[in-house]
């Protein structure tokens, strides 16, 4: 006769309990009652940002501005033991090798947190993103109409650039989520942590978190070829084994987003050819020429109205031939002047501000502040245009 404890021996072995907690570790974890409560208080505040660290008041990030929370700190210790509480074994070791570690924190079915945990002189320290459930459209965050014929693209490169908090995560998921509604193609995410939760639409949608769902970006980006996906999204590209494997993605037919930490297109140039030593820029160079579809560099801006927070200002580049042509012959510092042009659709700073201040969305002393040149931008104001020389040779 059959033991009718056998089933139970075997869902009890080891190679089960390996992958039931494999299983486990797929979504993000969640703490105490207590840390979700004080989320949820953060969220009230709407607070883009939250910072604490051992033995000081939480601080809150509104409208780009941190404001002190009135909360009495945790003692050091509880506070320690209620952060490493959200980290499992390989994250503790992680945090105490490396020094900071990354988790995404779900929050019911309200919201998640992209968190931080590093450690700093007096102890530990956690810096937390909160990241909207819902994916906002492109019309909702005010971004320029030329981004859905950017995300049109069959293949190539497109590279989402800002400083942090400029909300590069936020317009690359419109921008992946407007092909998951028009297009029936494989879109496969590697990141680190994952951020926006994508429903699938008419897209097969795949999302990889490193760390959970494969050890480092080195095998999921080895992995990918193999996994048939259409458009593919590389969270931030910080090395250049992952810029390589992102200009291999575009050379062979798929369309591959990514982020970089520049303030401008022609930075953004100079930050990725600054990952390769010095031997292979030539040749990555002529890759990013051929292969570059677009560099959407982004600024948050407060409003002027009080129902929106927020607004972007984007210099959009788009790779046109005089584009290519001046990244082929290292003539970088002519890019601005032809994106300043507005040729095939490409947005300037100086034009993006100048949209903003006639929408009344912002302040012309505010656009002034942080205009490439805010001479020409209240030039522009006055309604005088001032003329770009084309590029010669």
């Amino acid at each position: 006769m059959t033991d009718s404890s056998a089933p139970h021996h075997a869902a009890d072995s080891p190679a089960h309990a390996a992958v039931h907690h494999t299983l486990l570790r797929t979504r993000p974890r969640r703490g105490s009652p207590e840390t979700d409560a004080f989320l949820r208080a953060v969220i009230k505040t709407g607070a883009s940002d939250l910072h604490v660290r051992a033995g000081c008041s939480p601080r809150v990030r509104i409208d780009g501005t941190l404001r002190r929370v009135e909360r009495e700190p945790l003692p050091v210790a509880e506070f320690e033991a209620r952060v490493l509480g959200l980290l499992d074994d390989t994250e503790q070791q992680k945090l105490v090798s490396q020094g900071s570690v990354d988790i995404a924190y779900d929050l019911d079915a309200e919201c998640r947190f992209r968190i931080n945990i590093f450690r700093q002189d007096s102890g530990l320290s956690v810096a937390a993103r909160l990241v909207p459930r819902t994916i906002p459209s492109f019309d909702s965050l005010r971004l320029p109409p030329v981004l859905r014929r950017i995300a049109d693209a069959q293949r190539g490169l497109i590279l989402v650039a800002g400083v942090t908090g400029s909300g590069k995560s936020t317009t690359m998921a419109a921008m992946l989520d407007h092909i998951n509604e028009t297009r029936a193609e494989h879109i496969l995410t590697i990141e680190d942590p994952i951020e926006f939760l994508f429903t699938e639409k008419k897209c097969v949608i795949n999302q990889r978190e490193v760390h959970i769902n494969v050890p480092d970006f080195p095998t999921a980006l080895r992995a990918m070829v193999r996994e048939d996906p259409d458009v593919v999204l590389i969270g931030e590209m910080r090395d250049a084994e992952t810029f390589r494997a992102a200009l291999q993605a575009a050379e062979t037919g798929h369309l591959v987003f990514g982020t970089v930490h520049a303030a401008r297109s022609a930075q953004a140039i100079g930050r990725i050819l600054g990952l390769f030593p010095e031997e292979e820029q030539d040749a990555v160079r002529q890759s990013l020429a051929f292969n570059l579809q677009a560099i959407i560099c982004q600024q948050l801006l407060k409003s002027r109205n009080p129902e929106i927070r927020r607004v972007p200002a984007c210099e959009v580049l788009i790779a046109t031939p005089i584009i290519r042509k001046l990244i082929l012959e290292d003539r970088d510092t002519e890019i601005s002047e032809v994106i300043e042009a507005g040729d095939a659709g490409m947005i300037g700073w100086t034009e993006a501000l100048y949209h903003l201040c006639k929408q009344g969305l912002v302040d012309e002393e505010a656009a002034c502040e942080v205009a490439p040149s805010a001479e020409a931008l209240r030039m522009r104001l006055a309604g005088i245009q001032s003329s770009t020389r084309g590029i010669v040779g």
